[in-house]
């Protein structure tokens, strides 16, 4: 069978491919993996808006309190959030039930240790064993070891406060905040009036089924329009656990994390505060990047794709920015993971600071061309390694001949193969991309 954990936590359909008994068994497993240094631990659990989240919260609840472990329960938070809470809280480990960007049917459960971190695939492993297995290596609590519930009634106030001490005043700055319906919808608003931004918050409305609908990061098509509507400066899309941003510049143009990297690169080496003069990205990030950090002599480390990847080679290279073109962005002087409002915050502080619009200010990065497409598969991990599939992009890597890039990946989160074409020609990188798909289909039939 396929991994159970993911680039980003368990993920499924809830309630058919993520159902309660596994969100009980991983709860169970979880806990007891690890609290192993904590003789009566402590977890905090968060979830994004999606109407399941309750459904596996209470699964998820009742597995750790069956090993004897307690719950702080802090309700609708943003991922980042949940990583800042573990790491202050005095806690054992903290979970959160999203599905990031993914449609209301998905949900997902990701685990930070101790110190806010997402595991390493070590941890994970054992965890999977211990589920798959169905083997229970504790012995069961009763009485008043079984574990108890605590609700975190300040838990929101903690994170936006956290987030409002990384940077000053940003007065004068008018934003459309686009909360794609999710955990961003509530704490989103507030930090950035907070700081003086005048806000007009769209998409902040959750019903449980709404959440990332044809909204946010993933659909900022919206936000363009509302942007230009109110003559803002800027627009921010988060997505539904709001651990990633994409903007919308004061013209409407989309600016993806690529960008979004660059200036907050640069301004840091302006200042002398860009850490190990370096950056890491993943090999989604487009050319124009590389050229641009190349040219203000900034080193580049390339991951593979995956936030965790992107935090792992930041802490092997003490370097402390880094991201994804999704918009990831981590700032690991500030938190362990990626923050949505930390980095909006962090670009607005430049914003503020240069005083120019982020037009000028995205125009120190030239685009690439680069076509991306998705395939939804049954097999993906067998595709990846199909004669006929390899052919294609071989074959794809010639008509290129050096002036561009194929790289063809399974998602890690969803039932896709994902295909970037990169080069000089729009209409050519469509035509490649597009016979790549069509073979990756054949051949998943």
């Amino acid at each position: 069978m396929d991994r159970l954990f993911g680039t980003d936590g368990v993920r499924g359909v809830a309630n058919s491919q993520l159902t309660p008994g596994l969100a009980f068994q991983l709860g169970q497993a979880g806990a007891y993996v690890l609290s192993k240094e904590h003789p009566h631990p402590r977890i905090v659990i968060g979830k994004d808006t999606r109407i399941s989240g309750d459904m596996l919260e209470a699964a998820l609840i009742a597995g750790i309190c069956s090993v004897g472990a307690d719950v702080l329960k802090v309700g609708v938070m943003p991922t980042p959030g949940i990583a800042f809470l573990t790491r202050t809280l005095d806690v054992s480990a903290g979970v959160v039930i999203s599905a990031s960007h993914n449609p209301v049917q998905d949900n997902g459960i990701k685990f930070f240790d101790s110190t806010g971190y997402k595991l390493p695939d070590a941890i994970e492993d054992e965890i999977e064993r211990i589920v798959i297995s169905a083997e229970k290596p504790w012995d069961p609590p009763t009485g008043g070891e079984v574990g108890r519930v605590i609700e975190v009634t300040d838990a929101e106030s903690r994170y936006k406060d956290f987030l409002k001490f990384t940077v000053g005043r940003l007065d004068g700055i008018k934003v459309v905040l686009d909360c794609a319906n999710g955990a961003a919808s509530f704490v989103g608003p507030k930090v950035l009036e907070e700081v003086g931004a005048e806000v007009i918050p769209i998409c902040n409305t959750p019903d449980g089924v709404n959440i990332n609908a044809d909204c946010g990061s993933t659909h900022p098509e919206g936000l363009q329009k509302a942007v230009l509507e109110h003559k803002a400066d800027l627009g921010l899309a988060m997505d539904g656990d709001a651990d990633r941003l994409i903007v919308v510049d004061e013209k409407g143009i989309i600016l993806d994390g690529d960008f979004i990297i660059l200036i907050c690169a640069l301004a840091q080496k302006a200042k002398e505060k860009l850490t190990q003069n370096a950056v890491v990205v993943t090999v989604m990030s487009n050319l124009g990047l590389h050229l641009a950090l190349k040219k203000a002599g900034i080193e580049i480390y390339e991951t593979q794709v995956g936030d965790r990847y992107v935090m792992e080679e930041l802490i092997r290279t003490g370097a402390q920015l880094g991201g994804e073109q999704s918009g990831h962005i981590i700032f690991l002087d500030k938190n362990t993971t990626g923050d949505g409002l930390l980095t909006a915050l962090q670009l607005l502080a430049v914003i503020k600071e240069r005083q120019l619009p982020l037009s000028e200010l995205a125009a120190q990065m030239q685009r690439l061309p680069q076509v991306l497409l998705n395939a939804r598969v049954e097999h993906k991990e067998r595709l990846m390694k199909d004669t006929q599939v390899l052919a294609k992009v071989y074959e794809a890597e010639k008509v290129l001949n050096g002036n561009g890039r194929v790289l063809v990946r399974p998602s890690g989160t969803e039932s896709l193969i994902r295909v970037m074409v990169e080069g000089p020609d729009q209409e050519k990188l469509k035509n490649i991309a597009q016979e790549i798909i069509d073979t990756i289909i054949q051949c998943d039939a």
